[in-house]
């Protein structure tokens, strides 16, 4: 891998971890127009990228972090359902869910969904004065909607901020709770992934590694900055048709043969696509 193609990646992650189109998908995408191998410096890479992006949350979202305790436990509460099911069904999301297919259909059909809902994710309005004001029990059934997101395509950001809206959260918060709940999803799905990671740590080695995730971190930081500010003008059926579109590349790769339907994917953790 070279630095240029780190920094393309890093780019990548950074735009798409947090928005509602799958940041798998663009990954994948991405590494096929690159013709990039499979080798385990690239999975461990797009697993540190992970890491770049979510750090930018931890810094976005510091003084919450720091002065209130609650929200801990609220997001342990909302991940644990995303937490229990990965460990149980790792091996066969891996094994089965992983494909070029999955990901065009789970694009498509998540788009068709956004763009169904655009009006009421646009529409809710808020029954907690602060997204910290969300109840445990809508906590827990908003991680239970994250669990859709273990199937790659559907994206994270998508499951959650639906989920989010759905009860009870207006758009901005349910936003707000989902890159929140990136943290302790992603650094789980992460860490798992890079026990594993089997790569010869060379100077070399984490000098792509460092800048794919100080550009994962920059970019991620910029996006979430700008999402959160803006988001009040954002139609979310406009990332539902984006989705439509990538979903119907995907599917004319795999049809015309470029992409091999049943080659596993290099990307990073099933726990967060």
């Amino acid at each position: 891998m070279s630095l240029i193609e780190a920094i393309i990646l890093g780019i990548i992650e950074g735009l798409t971890e947090f928005l509602p189109v799958s940041s798998t998908g663009h990954m994948i995408l991405a590494s096929y127009l690159m013709q990039m191998q499979e080798t385990a410096l690239l999975k461990t890479f797009e697993v540190v990228i992970q890491l770049g992006a979510i750090l930018a949350i931890v810094w976005l979202y510091a003084k919450r972090f720091l002065t209130s305790f609650t929200i801990y436990l609220k997001l342990v509460v909302a991940f644990l359902p995303t937490g229990i099911i990965g460990l149980l069904a790792y091996k066969t999301i891996k094994a089965y869910l992983f494909s070029p297919g999955v990901v065009a259909v789970s694009l498509i059909l998540g788009g068709a969904v956004l763009v169904l809902l655009n009006r009421r994710i646009e529409t809710t309005a808020s029954k907690y004065p602060d997204v910290g004001d969300i109840s445990f029990k809508r906590a827990f059934l908003i991680g239970v909607a994250q669990c859709f997101s273990m199937i790659p395509g559907v994206s994270r950001a998508a499951a959650t901020i639906i989920g989010g809206v759905y009860y009870g959260l207006d758009k901005k918060q349910a936003a707000e709770f989902s890159f929140l709940l990136a943290v302790p999803t992603m650094f789980a799905a992460s860490g798992y992934d890079l026990l594993k990671a089997d790569i010869a740590y060379t100077s070399e080695t984490l000098t792509i590694l460092g800048v794919g995730l100080l550009m994962a971190f920059l970019t991620a930081w910029v996006v979430v900055k700008v999402f959160v500010k803006y988001i009040h003008l954002i139609s979310f059926k406009h990332f539902g048709y984006y989705r439509i579109v990538i979903g119907i590349i995907f599917l004319i790769l795999i049809f015309t043969g470029v992409l091999d339907d049943a080659q596993l994917l290099p990307v990073g953790s099933g726990l967060a696509p």
